[in-house]
């Protein structure tokens, strides 16, 4: 594994790939990997015979300042933890490589509508600095196949619109979430959790999967499961965001008509915000 820090440096090596005709998958991250983050790269393997992994932990995309200045920085970790998976290149680029005018004036990419609801509700500004760095990483890359994790489900639909808004010829690839024995998604923000809160946790994913089995069970007032859930949640100590019926094509409001669903959930518990989601498909 090569690390590499300059946009110029990691064209050349990209570069030499594709003279050898050999395809680029591409996994973005922030960091502070965990075995959610390797099932991307053990995807991304399966799809391509080259393996960039980005490792930057992007301050556009944090709406609250402490928030980023709390966020763990592990590289040497997860440089240890990437070789180990056996990518070719670990690109560990700089803020001032990525934001070569500064944070306040460089080019900004957004995405009306869909970067507005839950997550940009609960996050004003977190998904223009999102879809801003996943352009930059792009363009550096230069990948033919991106994978994303499935528990960012906003974040996967809004860069499957973006490459193919901007018409740039890469495939966008999800991964399952990933869970720990308790059901639990994975997540970088775990670590926040102290160990009762952790257990705790678990009730986010098993009562998602009850309001699930409720809809496929036949119960269609989706506005009542979805109260319903909050208030779970509220007695259990959660401080629960949102808890939404969605079209997964979309994200629009769910309809009785809609065959294929996502209920999609935000919380607190304690000092981590937690997010989790369940598709749902319905028989024709």
């Amino acid at each position: 594994m090569q690390t590499i820090n300059s946009v110029a440096a990691l064209r050349t090596k990209i570069t030499a790939w594709r003279q050898q005709g050999q395809r680029i998958a591409f996994v973005p991250t922030m960091g502070n990997l965990h075995d959610g983050h390797l099932k991307l790269v053990e995807k991304a393997a399966s799809l391509a015979q080259r393996i960039v992994v980005s490792v930057f932990v992007n301050p556009t995309q944090f709406n609250d300042e402490q928030d980023f200045n709390a966020y763990p920085i592990t590289l040497e970790a997860d440089s240890g933890k990437l070789a180990e998976a056996g990518i070719d290149v670990l690109f560990a680029p700089t803020v001032e490589e990525l934001y070569p005018f500064g944070l306040q004036v460089g080019i900004q990419v957004s995405i009306p509508g869909l970067s507005d609801i839950l997550e940009g509700e609960s996050r004003p500004g977190h998904f223009v600095g999102m879809t801003t760095i996943v352009s930059k990483l792009f363009n550096a890359v230069m990948p033919d196949i991106a994978v994303f994790g499935e528990k960012d489900f906003q974040q996967f639909l809004l860069v499957q619109r973006l490459a193919t808004d901007l018409c740039l010829p890469i495939e966008v690839v999800a991964c399952s979430t990933q869970r720990e024995d308790s059901g639990l998604a994975m997540s970088s923000r775990n670590s926040y959790l102290n160990d009762s809160e952790r257990k705790q946790a678990a009730l986010l994913y098993q009562l998602l999967d009850e309001l699930k089995e409720q809809v496929l069970s036949g119960a269609s007032d989706y506005s009542r499961l979805c109260q319903k859930m909050h208030d779970q949640l509220l007695d259990a100590g959660f401080r629960p965001e949102y808890v939404e019926l969605r079209c997964a094509q979309d994200l629009s409001k769910a309809s009785s008509c809609d065959r294929d669903l996502i209920v999609l959930a935000s919380a607190w518990l304690g000092s981590a915000r937690l997010i989790d989601n369940l598709r749902i498909t319905l028989d024709s």
